[in-house]
């Protein structure tokens, strides 16, 4: 019988995709109202924490941004027990001082997607969930002291621009997205973000720069990507392993009633 205690979800984003910091891992396959999440869910315990584990391309990157099942993975984590989610995530940096190899604690984001599924209310009853401050204030600010601790260089804000994908971005659109004040580019914050605000979950980007986007006259290169991400991939695990103790067993955030006044 699955567990239903876990409390934190972790969502691996591009090069993230072992679950083994975890100890006695049970593996899941789950189905949802919504198909089947992107891979096995596992579980299992990390100092004295109940954590769920989900690869958001699969474990062999097989799922492209604009198909990953964005509503099953986090229905699935909700059916799990899960408050809240820590979701890590590659992106391109619109900023010369937002380096490659350095992380950014998303605050903001602006969506460019199209025809994703992104509410769980699509009849019946109507929801105007609010998304002004879409990331959990709580969660934020314990992994930005984790980050100063450990020595990580992070940035503590940051705008995400989420495009639709698969493809990356062409010159004109980067350099839009630069003019808007935009700091970092990537293809799967939104509508996982939201999603996760209907279901009243907690929610964390930890976004990677891998690289700077093609406004800085340099075409994206995959292996440039790749390269920068294995360096970044260590600091990850760092940064995940010394803040999951530390996050708070109690929310003291409003993301565990940001329904109250949303439905209609």
């Amino acid at each position: 019988m699955v567990r239903k205690d876990c409390e934190i979800g972790i969502i691996g984003g591009s090069g993230i995709y072992d679950p083994t910091m975890l100890e006695d891992i049970q593996e899941t396959k789950a189905y949802t109202p919504y198909g089947r999440t992107s891979d096995l869910v596992s579980t299992g315990n990390f100092r004295g924490r109940r954590v769920a584990f989900i690869s958001r391309h699969g474990r062999r990157h097989q799922i492209p941004p604009h198909l990953v099942p964005y509503r099953a993975n986090l229905w699935t984590l909700k059916e799990l027990g899960v408050q809240r989610i820590v979701a890590a995530s590659a992106v391109g940096s619109l900023r010369e001082d937002y380096r490659p190899g350095e992380f950014v604690v998303i605050d903001q984001f602006i969506d460019r997607t199209k025809w994703r599924g992104d509410t769980y209310y699509e009849g019946g009853q109507v929801c105007h969930i609010s998304t002004a401050d879409p990331f959990c204030p709580e969660l934020r600010e314990t992994f930005i002291s984790s980050a100063k601790l450990l020595g990580i260089p992070t940035h503590e804000t940051g705008t995400y621009v989420c495009i639709h994908g698969p493809r990356f971005s062409t010159r004109a659109e980067s350099r839009l997205f630069k003019s808007w004040g935009v700091d970092v580019i990537g293809m799967t914050l939104f509508p996982e973000v939201a999603l996760a605000r209907e279901l009243e979950l907690c929610y964390v980007s930890v976004a990677m720069i891998t690289d700077y986007d093609v406004w800085a006259e340099k075409p994206v290169s995959t292996e440039e990507i790749l390269k920068t991400m294995a360096g970044n991939i260590e600091n990850f695990k760092h940064l995940v392993t010394d803040t999951i103790p530390k996050i708070p067993r109690t929310r003291h955030c409003e993301c565990g009633s940001a329904l109250r006044n949303a439905l209609v």
